[in-house]
């Protein structure tokens, strides 16, 4: 049962060689400074598809799940660009564009008017390939599963949050899967839409964490005053100072000059998700506006927001990430019924959003997402490894695969397609096994 068909090895290399292009290095991926991109940063997998450890002898692959943010994709609006854009036409008229600032808006608008042709908050078409080469890789990890999966007739359930860029990842991913094997079409359901498992924080199990967020002033006052330091107006005036003379800097009050700096910023952070949609197609050269240290700044500040809002947050709550428990529940529920012998599928795909991934990622207590603060020690890039880039990045997935060994059920999992350990108070099958008997996951998460 489930062996590699000489024509879905043939296909799965065709695929990873041939289908989908190689491009040209993207800006947030390969050059230095990764975290200031904060969850904008575009994905890239964290281990060689050649070097994970196998299976313990005798076991079968037959069940995998995952849980992808969509990939990358162009800003939610066009604010950022308006708002700079403003300011850049005031400049230009005033004659106080440096010669950065003179290439800087051009450069805008024609950023802008890529976003809006393929749609605000639409996959970009580096984010289309992202999401199609991470399928391409999921098959080629488990050549054996998939064909068994054609060769049984076993099914491909598809679910999104129903959001427009969660619902096209989906479905290219399903896509890729049936291009290697032209067995498998049949086999996957049309993409569903399940709000209360993907969209959480919208759905009705978010209700109170939509009230923390309007209405708790601890977190108003944390991330205010993070936000407030003397380093955000010196990194802002920095940024503006690139673009615009200084006398026409000091002429925008201090609150405008943090409000501009962190559009220019945004753009920042977006542009390498665009990379495929600029002139040349190689990226749009956004960090030549912007320090590197700068940006570095900025990009704690969102990140500092997206932890106290999203992650680990405050040490006396949870409020930010009990709600992913409908999420890490279904994990479990799928491959316990697999287990029963009750489900029919062989893989459960699902596609989100970072409000979803970041939440996960805490209540699972995966590398990065292990540390809350306090009051007194708020979070900070020294104090704390929480990173939005290598948390939730564009594209970021969680996969359990599922072995079989004489009833035994064990589960390997991949965080962004690395092999990751679950929390410490669950022990691996062995000693730096990164394989884990579903009893004891059900022991350690207090399903049992």
């Amino acid at each position: 049962m489930n062996r590699v068909t000489p024509a879905l090895a043939t296909a799965v290399g065709a695929l990873v060689l041939t289908a989908l292009p190689a491009h040209a290095a993207t800006d947030a991926t390969h050059l230095p400074h990764r975290d200031s991109y904060g969850t904008k940063a575009t994905y890239a997998p964290e281990q060689s598809v050649h070097s994970y450890q196998r299976p313990p002898a005798g076991s079968t692959p037959v069940f995998t799940e995952n849980v992808s943010r969509h990939g990358s994709r162009s800003a939610t609006d066009g604010e950022d660009a308006d708002l700079i854009l403003a300011l850049w036409d005031k400049a230009e008229a005033a004659g106080r564009l440096t010669g950065k600032g003179e290439e800087f808006g051009p450069k805008v608008r024609a950023l802008q008017a890529a976003m809006a042709k393929i749609g605000y908050g639409n996959l970009s078409g580096l984010g289309k390939q992202e999401i199609q080469q991470t399928a391409v890789r999921m098959a080629k990890r488990l050549p054996s599963l998939f064909a068994g999966i054609a060769a049984d007739g076993e099914k491909i359930d598809v679910v999104s949050s129903g959001q427009g860029r969660a619902i096209d990842s989906a479905n290219l991913y399903a896509g890729a899967l049936a291009g290697i094997d032209p067995d498998l079409k049949p086999l996957i359901g049309a993409t569903r839409t399940d709000k209360n498992l993907l969209y959480f924080h919208k759905a009705d199990g978010g209700a109170a964490y939509r009230d923390y967020l309007a209405n708790d002033q601890r977190l108003a006052r944390t991330l205010a005053t993070i936000t407030d330091q003397p380093k955000t107006h010196k990194a802002a005036a920095g940024v503006l100072r690139r673009l615009f003379k200084a006398d026409f800097v000091a002429g925008i009050s201090s609150a405008d000059q943090v409000a501009a700096a962190q559009a220019v910023y945004n753009l920042y952070a977006i542009a390498p998700a665009m990379s495929q949609e600029s002139p040349d197609g190689k990226g749009w050269g956004m960090q030549r506006y912007i320090s590197s240290s700068d940006a570095a700044w900025f990009g704690y500040l969102s990140d500092a927001e997206d932890f106290y809002e999203k992650g680990p947050g405050f040490a006396d709550s949870d409020i930010t990430y009990k709600m992913a428990g409908v999420l890490l529940d279904d994990f479990f529920k799928q491959v316990e019924a697999k287990k029963a012998g009750t489900s029919t599928l062989g893989a459960e795909l699902r596609f989100t959003h970072a409000e979803e991934i970041i939440p996960l990622a805490a209540l699972m207590g995966l590398p990065g997402s292990t540390k809350p603060v306090t009051a007194a020690q708020p979070y900070t890039y020294a104090g704390n490894p929480w990173r939005g880039a290598e948390v939730a990045p564009l594209g970021s997935n969680i996969q359990w695969d599922v072995y079989e060994n004489n009833g035994r059920y064990l589960i390997r999992m991949l965080y962004n397609e690395q092999e990751t350990a679950f929390k410490t108070a669950c022990h691996p099958i062995a000693k730096g096994s990164k394989f884990y008997d579903l009893a004891e996951l059900e022991r350690c998460f207090g399903r049992s």
